[in-house]
């Protein structure tokens, strides 16, 4: 396969994907921002979401203040920032137009159909219809794209690519939510229902409220969330799961210089295999979860280089 192909390929991807977590994010954020608190703790979590996208300078430059109503319109519909909903899926689009003869005819019409619609609403007739319809509608989208690319494409080195960029960036963006999240949820001084909403807020955004019910049986803690988001090999958005399918992405594509990176996936994957939530969370769960980004960036830079550009 051409290296421009599969760039495109995997770009198209990682954007798709990057769209339902960015969703994902931002609706936990908003239902958690509806507990009571002060305004002041409110838009200190907004501004952890800019943080953690490296966007407080672009943020700064285009808003004068941090709020919800500022942050959700700059993530969800700004043209201007290149992280924001709005350009990701318009990013998928371009992306996919470029190999469009690759993809099937479902699988044009779907991420087509995605971008169409998105680029028809403004951002005030978003919230009108309500801002947690408008992000289950993302994440329907990408799934529905998702369902149509597995469903018809052949099981080349097309959709090897594909399922390589998303499990990338994927595996990343659990691991954004969980660190940012664990994160607030912990220095909250809540108890009872409260508590017990926002950790069910965090799960929900990742499609994991029902799977911890089916696994533990008991109720919400903190130690056995991080368990399951990043130990638990059975589901599919936990960390494990991810670096998983990373390395078996990168077997079925493997060519001769891409030892290294397939030797470091394989090192990532161990880690997760091996290892015990009590000592993750001994030794600091944010000192994990971000070497587990630092370890999912240096993949993408050895994909791009073992792969993606031209020689």
């Amino acid at each position: 396969m051409l290296s421009r192909t599969a760039d495109h390929l995997y770009w198209l991807a990682r954007y798709t994907e990057r769209a339902e977590n960015l969703a994902r994010l931002l609706d936990v954020s908003y239902q958690m921002s509806l507990v009571p608190q002060s305004i002041a703790a409110q838009n200190e979590n907004w501004r952890a979401i800019l943080a953690l996208n490296s966007l407080e300078s672009a943020f700064a430059g285009s808003y004068p203040a941090v709020n919800v109503d500022n942050v959700l319109r700059f993530m969800v519909a700004d043209a201007t920032n290149p992280s924001s909903i709005y350009s990701c899926l318009r990013a998928a689009r371009e992306n996919a137009h470029a190999v469009r003869g690759t993809l099937t005819a479902e699988m044009w019409e779907s991420i087509n159909a995605t971008w169409i619609e998105v680029r028809q609403q403004t951002f005030e007739q978003i919230l009108a219809r309500g801002i947690s319809e408008f992000f289950d509608w993302v994440k329907l989208r990408s799934a529905v794209t998702r369902g149509v690319t597995f469903g018809t494409m052949l099981k080349d080195d097309a959709l090897h690519f594909i399922r390589l960029g998303g499990l990338l960036e994927r595996g990343d963006n659990t691991a954004r939510i969980l660190d940012m999240q664990y994160h607030i949820l912990r220095q909250s001084d809540d108890e009872g229902a409260s508590d017990f909403y926002r950790w069910g807020a965090l799960l929900r955004s990742l499609s994991a409220f029902q799977v911890y019910r089916k696994v533990y049986r008991d109720a919400i803690t903190p130690a056995r969330v991080a368990e399951l988001l990043i130990l638990r090999m059975d589901l599919p958005r936990s960390l494990h799961a991810c670096a998983d399918g990373i390395v078996r992405m990168l077997q079925l594509i493997a060519n001769d210089a891409s030892a290294e990176t397939q030797r470091q996936a394989g090192v990532l994957h161990a880690r997760l295999h091996f290892a015990r939530i009590d000592d993750v969370l001994a030794g600091g769960l944010h000192e994990y979860l971000t070497d587990f980004m630092d370890r999912i960036y240096e993949l993408g830079d050895g994909i791009s280089r073992d792969f993606l550009i031209a020689a």
